[in-house]
C-alpha cells in the first residue's frame, strides 16, 4: 500500500510537471493504428521473454515446454507489477513456481533465474552502450546518459565479479542469517524442522546452478537475445506512441535509454508505477528533443497498455501455476 501510494504520488507529480491537460488531450488524440501496434507490441514484448525464461530453466529437471515458457513469463509480468517491490520480489516469488513444476529445489530456481536476469540485463545495457556511442558520441547534451550508461555497464560488471569472487564469504553471511529464521519457521509446520545443513546445501546448489551456466553459453546467448528482442519491441512500442500523437521522432536514440529506467525497480513500488515513467519520460526528452507532454503521454499510453495486460493475461497464468507438491500427510 505504501508503494502503491508513493508511485501514484510520482506519477500524479511527473504529470502536474509536464501538464495534466496537455497529456490528457494528446492521449485523447491518438490515432488510432498507432494505439492498436502499441497493443500488438506490448503483447509481443511479453511474449519475447519467454525466450530468456525457457533458457534459464532447460537445466532444471525436464525444463519448460514453450508453451509453459510463455506461461511463466507472463506470470513474471504480474508479479512485477503485483508483488510488494516490483521486479525485486517477483523472482523470489517466481522460484517457488518454477521449482514445483521442474521437481528440483527452491535454491536451484533462484539461481538460474538470478543469472537470467542478470544476463538479460548487461546484454540490454551494452547493446545500449554501443548504440549511444555510435550515435549519440559528440554530441554535448548527450554527454551524461553516455557516462550514466557506461557506469552501469562498469558496474554490473564489477558487481557480479565481486560477488562470485567472495561467495564463500557471502555464503557464511546468508547461513548465517537465514539459517536460525529457517529452523524456527520450521518447527511451526514440521514435526522434524530443518536445521543449519538445510540452508548449508540450498546455498550451494545456489551457487552450483549459477556457476553450471559456463558450460552452456548457447543458453546463456538465448538469454541475452531474448533481452534485446524486448528493449527493442519496447522501443518501437514507445516510439509508434510518440508518431501516434503527432511528434515523430529518431528511433534509435530511444532504443538506447530504455534499458535504464531499469534502476526505478530499486525502489519498492509495484510494477515501478510513477519512478518508471518519470526516468523514461525524461529520457526521451533528453534523447529525441521531442516536448515533455508528447513524451508523458507515449509513456503514459504504453504504460497504460501495458500494465493491464500483464496484470489481467499474467494473473490468469499464475491461477494454472501449481505452488506445492501433493504430499501424504504425515501424523
Amino acid at each position: 500500500m505504501l508503494g502503491v501510494t508513493l508511485g501514484a504520488g510520482l506519477l500524479a507529480w511527473y504529470l502536474v510537471t509536464v501538464g495534466v491537460e496537455s497529456v490528457l488531450s494528446r492521449a485523447t488524440a491518438i490515432a488510432p493504428w498507432a494505439f492498436v501496434l502499441v497493443v500488438g507490441l506490448v503483447v509481443l514484448e511479453g511474449l519475447a521473454d519467454s525466450i530468456g525464461v525457457w533458457a534459464s530453466i532447460e537445466p532444471l529437471g525436464d525444463g519448460l515446454t514453450p508453451v509453459q515458457s510463455v506461461q511463466f513469463a507472463l506470470a513474471g509480468d504480474f508479479f512485477d507489477i503485483l508483488s510488494p517491490a516490483g521486479p525485486v520480489s517477483s523472482e523470489p516469488i517466481m522460484a517457488r513456481f518454477i521449482s514445483v513444476a521442474t521437481d528440483t529445489g527452491y535454491a536451484d530456481a533462484l539461481g538460474v533465474r538470478s543469472v537470467a536476469k542478470y544476463v538479460k540485463a548487461g546484454a540490454q545495457l551494452l547493446v545500449s552502450g554501443v548504440l549511444g556511442l555510435a550515435i549519440l558520441f559528440g554530441t554535448p547534451d548527450m554527454t551524461a546518459l553516455l557516462t550514466t550508461v557506461a557506469i552501469a555497464i562498469v558496474g554490473l560488471l564489477v558487481f557480479g565479479g565481486v560477488v562470485l569472487l567472495s561467495r564463500d564469504y557471502v555464503s557464511r553471511v546468508l547461513v548465517a542469517v537465514v539459517a536460525p529464521i529457517v529452523t524456527r519457521v520450521s518447527a511451526l509446520f514440521r514435526a522434524d524442522p530443518h536445521d543449519r545443513s538445510v540452508v548449508v546445501n540450498a546455498v550451494q546448489r545456489f551457487w552450483e546452478r549459477i556457476l553450471g551456466f559456463r558450460g552452456s553459453p548457447a543458453l546463456l546467448g538465448l538469454i541475452a537475445l531474448g533481452g534485446i528482442i524486448e528493449q527493442v519491441l519496447t522501443a518501437a512500442a514507445l516510439w509508434v506512441a510518440l508518431a501516434g500523437t503527432g511528434t515523430p521522432v529518431v528511433f534509435l536514440p530511444i532504443l538506447v535509454i530504455v534499458p535504464l529506467p531499469q534502476v526505478a525497480s530499486v525502489v519498492p513500488i509495484p510494477g515501478s508505477l510513477g519512478a518508471y515513467d518519470l526516468l523514461i519520460g525524461g529520457a526521451l526528452v533528453l534523447v529525441t528533443g521531442a516536448p515533455a507532454a508528447a513524451t508523458a503521454t507515449a509513456v503514459l499510453v504504453v504504460r497504460t497498455v501495458a500494465l493491464p495486460f500483464g496484470a489481467t493475461t499474467g494473473g490468469l497464468c499464475v491461477s494454472f501455476l501449481p505452488g506445492w507438491r501433493p504430499s501424504p500427510i504425515r501424523p
